[in-house]
């Protein structure tokens, strides 16, 4: 496959998730299917599959490893507006304290972190790479603490949690937060390799 390929591969089939999730969105499937504790479980099972395609499909790989590592740290920008929308959504009284607040505030620091990250280092990350490192685990560990008390505030009361199975925010679940999870991890392996 030429270089150009790989990347209208994974563009298209993003475009696609993306409509599924939306089609879902606009039929309320995730919150009349999706009741606690199935929202982490749909997270980690969509996050299994793109590691999976990731590790099973060489050409994925191949573009995987010859992607610029800056890019994968740019897609976590998109956090920003899912943090501020998370505190937005608390002082309206939709979501509890205990998930948007510290979700939200992590959300939006990663977020911002990953510009600074991202000028700091190079395609390769030969530059900074333990700034990269330690910016990948702080998000990482953000991400995995925001579907924790996701799940367990949602187990507690599933009506706090509502706003999470119904658009915009469902794309969340069903498309983004997987898509961050396996970031993180492929950055993790990308920056184990030597530089």
């Amino acid at each position: 496959m030429s270089p150009a390929r790989p990347s209208l591969a994974v563009g298209r089939a993003l475009v696609f998730w993306l409509a599924l999730a939306v089609v879902a969105g606009l039929a309320d499937l995730p919150s009349r299917l999706l009741q606690p504790p199935l929202p982490p479980v749909l997270v980690a099972a969509l996050t299994l599959v793109i590691l999976t395609v990731a590790w099973t499909s060489v050409w994925f790989r191949e573009w995987l490893g010859a992607l610029d590592v800056r890019a994968l740290v740019l897609v976590h920008v998109t956090r920003f507006v899912a943090g501020l929308w998370f505190l937005v959504l608390y002082r309206r009284g939709a979501l509890p304290y205990a998930f948007a607040v510290p979700g939200g505030i992590g959300d939006m620091l990663v977020a911002l972190l990953a510009i600074p990250v991202v000028l700091a280092t190079d395609a390769r990350a030969t530059r900074r790479r333990g700034l990269v490192a330690a910016w990948n685990a702080l998000g990482l560990a953000d991400i995995l603490m925001v579907v924790a008390a996701a799940g367990r505030i949602g187990l507690a009361d599933p009506a706090s949690m509502a706003p999470l199975l119904q658009l915009p925010l469902v794309l969340l679940p069903t498309f983004l937060v997987p898509i961050i999870i396996a970031t993180h991890v492929i950055l993790f392996v990308r920056l184990a390799r030597p530089s």
